[in-house]
């Protein structure tokens, strides 16, 4: 079997790597949502921390003293966010899922794009848009409708029952990670023999100790991302590139037979 183009090899040593695998998981970050229009954090010009502190805008501290600073950072990422669409990357790991070639997907991201290209176990580490708490009397609701009012008014967010200001359903900087979905997420990693990171730098805890935790029980690492990454010396494949023109040509190959 041949695989023309660029990281022909490597390709082809993933497809064999996953189709041999029992239980095999992907870990993806924001990398796999660029293609998306969706800016990740830390590349250089355009990356989300480039011209902000974390701990200054998306912080849980900061949040609660002055919401009004997150939400005038985050209004144009919401845009971004509810204008995007699955590309292809995601999509395959849709595939990959429904051929039984991956068990699960970890993902980094709140952006939703993995259901939506058809992937049905999705862990979400860092939480979602689709719902909204009060800080206040701790009301959830859909978040549809308030980020659309958002995003027309610029104004900050209010619970409609007591008027206290609405927290989009997402890890903040200072929170704990949702425990069901961490409890999810190890399980699957405990049970992983391999593990495919893809558009992740891994430079975020504890999501980046997931890849480490697999190789300690002998699992397999394939790492699919632009920038290197400090799991890059043990892992068996690493191809440094878009991983929505990659991760499409995994998937073609594993279900060509």
């Amino acid at each position: 079997m041949g695989y023309a183009g660029e990281y022909a090899d490597d390709i082809a040593h993933a497809v064999a790597l996953l189709r041999e695998a029992h239980y095999a998981i992907a870990l993806t970050g924001a990398g796999i949502s660029t293609s998306s229009g969706i800016p990740d954090f830390r590349s250089p010009g355009v990356g989300l921390w480039e011209h902000a502190d974390p701990m200054e805008v998306a912080s849980i501290y900061v949040f609660r003293r002055n919401p009004e600073r997150f939400y005038a950072w985050v209004r144009p990422m919401v845009a971004a966010l509810l204008m995007a669409e699955p590309n292809p990357g995601h999509r395959a790991l849709a595939e990959l899922e429904a051929g039984g070639w991956l068990k699960a997907i970890i993902t980094q991201n709140i952006d939703d794009l993995h259901q939506r290209a058809g992937a049905c176990e999705v862990l979400e580490l860092h939480g979602h848009l689709r719902e909204a708490t009060c800080i206040s009397c701790y009301r959830i609701v859909p978040a549809g409708d308030l980020l659309d009012t958002f995003l027309a008014s610029g104004e900050v967010p209010r619970c409609a029952a007591c008027g206290g200001v609405m927290k989009p359903n997402v890890v903040f900087v200072g929170e704990q990670l949702p425990i069901k979905v961490v409890n999810a997420t190890m399980e699957h990693v405990r049970r992983a023999d391999l593990m495919l990171i893809a558009g992740s730098s891994l430079q975020v805890m504890p999501a980046s100790q997931l890849p480490l935790l697999v190789h300690e029980h002998s699992g397999h690492l394939i790492v699919v991302n632009l920038s290197p990454t400090y799991i890059d010396d043990v892992a068996e494949v690493v191809i440094h590139a878009d991983v929505a023109e990659v991760l499409p040509r995994v998937a073609q190959a594993c279900a060509g037979g």
